[in-house]
Parts: C-alpha cells; structure tokens; sequence
C-alpha cells in the first residue's frame, strides 16, 4: 500500500500527492461536496490521474480514508502474540495501535474525515469494521479467552476486549483534548512508546480483576 507523503521519507509521487490533497478535501467538504478538479488543483495533478491509480471519485475516497494511517492493518493475529507473556503482548499491541498518533496533522484529517463518514456514510466506515475493526476484536477476544483459560467465549470477554482496545480508541477519538490538556504524553515516539506501557499495565490489572470476578463468582464462562 502506498503511503501518503511523508515529511521524513519525501514520498511525493503523484499517487502519494493526490491520496494527501484528498484527505483535505474529503474531510472539509464530504464525499458529496468535494469535487475531483479542486483536488487534482491541490495535487498539481490531471484529472485523468484519479482515473489511471483510484478508478474514481470513490476509489480515491477509500485510499483517503484508510491509508493514510499506514501500511500495517490494525488488527493483530492470535499467533503472533500467543507466545507471548500477557503483559509484552499487550505492549507490542498497543505500540502498534498507537503508531499513527505520530502523524499529527494527518490524524486529525483522517479522524475528521471518519466522522464525517459516520454522519454522511458511503459505507466505507462498514468496511473498515468487516476488514479491520472485527478482525482485531475477534483477536483479542481469542487472546484473553486463552489467558484466562476459558472453554467459551461469552458476553463478558466482549466486553472486556472493548473496553481494553477503547482505551487506545480514546487516544484517536480525544486527540485534540488529549493534545489540549497533556501534550507532552502525545507528542513524541518515546511518549507513545510510555502510553502503550501504561495502557498493557491497565491491561493486565483488567483482566487480573476479570480472572478473580470469574473465580470468585464461579459463573460467566466455565474455567478449565
């Protein structure tokens, strides 16, 4: 997948220029308001450009919003982390998760972009869920299901696995707040690195409760 442009790397293709000069678009003006000459203006590109890499206006609407995040999907696989200590893998986990929030300004395109989906839907946003978002809830279900050494999956272990990648989520959702109130554990590599270990700390604690709620209560989803 080809990256937006990228201050440090310089990619400035012209594929790299008109997925950038999209994201701007897109985001201010929607699906339906934006049109595909003001973005080639933005691009310094032809229009047959968006013809010749996207297809069309919503080929090049679905790059916008997806790949400006990055190259890596953000689910993860079971066996990559099932190896793992609990506590690394939840750190690898949210490294991973969080990587984006370096891009800055791009983030905050692609957050106003994904609202603006949610309002004025295309259905990209659904896609995203079937090919991304499901994918890596059904992973850490299947993790913490075999932490806590559970036979079945049940409503609580769903309810877990939300509320342990929510507290990534939130760090997306609230940037500008975040960013507002406590720039400094945003704002650098090394911050982020600091936030994945705090959040696989609560983590840990989260599911350490949940073990001992299930053992005490002897009910919601039999242990082996």
């Amino acid at each position: 997948m080809t990256k937006v442009m990228d201050k440090d790397t310089g990619l400035t293709d012209a594929r790299s220029k008109l997925v950038l000069a999209a994201l701007h678009v897109f985001a201010e003006k929607g699906f339906e308001g934006a049109t595909t000459r003001e973005i080639c203006e933005q691009a310094n590109a032809y229009i047959s450009a968006i013809r010749y890499y996207f297809g069309d206006k919503a080929g090049l609407y679905r790059a916008a919003f997806t790949e400006p995040m990055g190259d890596k999907p953000c689910h993860f696989s079971i066996e990559v982390y099932a190896n793992l200590p609990l506590q690394e893998a939840l750190v690898l986990f949210f490294k991973e998760f969080l990587e984006p929030l370096s891009k800055g300004e791009e983030l905050r395109l692609v957050m106003k972009l994904h609202f603006r989906e949610m309002l004025e839907p295309t259905g990209a946003w659904l896609q995203e869920i079937d090919a991304e978002i499901k994918p890596q809830h059904t992973a850490m279900v299947g993790m913490l299901k075999q932490h806590l050494g559970l036979i079945r999956i049940d409503n609580e272990l769903h309810r877990l696995a939300f509320a342990i990648i929510g507290m990534g989520v939130h760090f997306y959702v609230g940037y500008d707040v975040v960013k507002a109130i406590t720039p400094q554990i945003v704002e650098t590599p090394k911050a982020l690195d600091a936030l994945a270990n705090s959040l696989a700390a609560y983590s840990v604690a989260m599911i350490e409760a949940e073990a001992k709620r299930r053992t005490l209560g002897g009910c919601h989803g039999a242990i082996e």
